[in-house]
């Protein structure tokens, strides 16, 4: 026997039987009598409500314009309650319809009226409730199959679909896949996925938002109860549905070698980014250089570091260049940075007061420190054209650039030295015309 074929007469066979009962419960619906009463009911109450959709549609467009400052989750949920009108005001409609008949009529002259409202009611929650979901592509998948197994649960149909599905199945050897296995694992584990993510979440929130652990140790710890986490979640999927992992030992150690051989940049990075996080010698916030590159880091990552520079850039550099190579790291220990600056003046000038108006100068700049550790200014040497000198002084905020405070501090000087008549010299050479000896004034004879 062929183990294909039979697998698909089972199939047709069953799909048939399926068709054949939903006919058949199409056709007691609408069968004369009360249920066909209730059915005409239903449909009479999706047309009002319909009405009423058109009616006060506008009225909450215009009254949801006005509502200015609103957070954005409260306008998503306006705009999801806005979009279902239809379905909520059946709700409404439904339950009132279905409570007078309750209390007028028979209890099951109004159970599909009662089904119905039910199951709008419930329609309705899973459409606002998951809008909680971000993702909007998961967000429409996790609220498809909410509508489906809440329509199911209150039809009673929930067993019959599970045969169903469980009859979809293909058999490899003694190997069994049915279609309610594949869809009970994908549910599982979207279900332990998203909690995961949730707990990893609410876990990294309260951990940064905590001062007494350090910006480094934030970042490994978050990291660490993430893998730890969603491994947790993938090894309880996959024991729920099933899936033995131990005669998976043999395929993960040649993985592993596999792994070790063509991925050793990448595990690499990985090692150096764990060292980095241990030995707290950078961390976010911190202004680096290294090579041509200077600015804050951002972020730090298993595998990379996010630098951002003064021009925008981001560089992701390598977890594994920071371990290996110098880096200058200008707020390791402290945010005091001592910058130079060099400048010459004339012959002329008194040195005394230039090197006075220089310390005024870059004292009066905003982000020069004046305590501890004030300006200084100091001659360096005597140069062709001008007496040079170096004036030093430091800030507290590297974060903040350093070409503009080199700037202002440039601009001071010059205001201060216009001031007080001190000139700043420029290279100037003097070009003298000699007479060539053995000259001669006599005109040169015509060719």
């Amino acid at each position: 026997m062929d183990p294909v074929k039979d697998t698909t007469t089972t199939l047709i066979q069953t799909v048939y039987l399926v068709l054949q009962q939903v006919m058949d419960q199409i056709g007691w619906v609408f069968a004369p009598g009360w249920r066909q009463y209730q059915a005409l009911i239903v449909l009479a109450l999706i047309v009002l409500a319909w009405g009423l959709k058109r009616i006060t549609e506008p009225r909450l467009q215009n009254w949801a314009r006005t509502r200015e400052g609103w957070p954005k989750w409260q306008l998503r949920l306006l705009v999801q309650f806005r979009r279902r009108l239809i379905l909520i005001w059946f709700a409404i409609l439904a339950w009132l319809v279905y409570v007078v008949m309750q209390q007028l009529t028979w209890p099951s002259r109004s159970y599909m009226i009662g089904v119905a409202a039910t199951l709008a009611t419930v329609w309705v929650t899973i459409a606002l409730a998951t809008q909680l979901v971000r993702n909007r592509a998961l967000r429409r998948i996790v609220s498809w199959c909410l509508w489906i197994y809440a329509t199911l649960y209150f039809l009673n149909a929930v067993d019959e679909i599970t045969g169903f599905l469980d009859r979809l199945a293909i058999e490899f050897g003694e190997t069994r896949v049915s279609a309610l296995t594949v869809i009970t694992a994908l549910v599982v584990l979207g279900v332990l996925l998203g909690g995961a993510r949730l707990l990893s979440r609410l876990f990294t929130a309260n951990v940064r938002g905590n001062e007494d652990i350090s910006p480094s140790m934030q970042v490994l710890t978050t990291k660490a109860v993430q893998i730890l986490v969603y491994g947790l979640a993938l090894y309880v999927g996959a024991q729920a549905i099933g899936l033995d992992l131990t005669g998976l030992a043999f395929l993960y150690g040649i993985i592993g070698v596999g792994l070790g051989f063509g991925l050793q940049t990448v595990v690499s990075n990985l090692v150096s980014g764990v060292i980095i996080l241990l030995d707290k010698s950078i961390k976010p916030g911190d202004v680096i250089s290294l090579g041509e590159t200077f600015g804050w880091i951002e972020s730090l990552s298993a595998r990379y570091v996010s630098v951002k520079t003064r021009e925008g850039l981001e560089f992701l550099i390598p977890n594994e260049q920071l371990i290996a190579n110098q880096v200058v790291n200008w707020t390791h220990s402290n945010q005091l940075v001592r910058l130079d600056i060099h400048f010459g003046t004339a012959y002329d000038d008194d040195p005394h007061q230039v090197r006075a108006l220089a310390v005024q100068a870059a004292s009066a700049v905003n982000r020069v420190l004046v305590n501890p550790n004030a300006p200084v200014c100091h001659i360096v040497g005597f140069g062709d054209s001008s007496v040079d000198y170096i004036l030093r002084f430091w800030i507290g905020d590297p974060t903040a650039g350093l070409t503009n405070v080199r700037g202002n501090v440039y601009l001071a000087l010059w205001d201060v030295f216009k001031e007080n008549d001190i000139s700043i010299p420029f290279p100037q050479r003097e070009v003298r015309l000699l007479n060539q000896a053995g000259q001669s004034d006599a005109p040169t004879p015509p060719a």
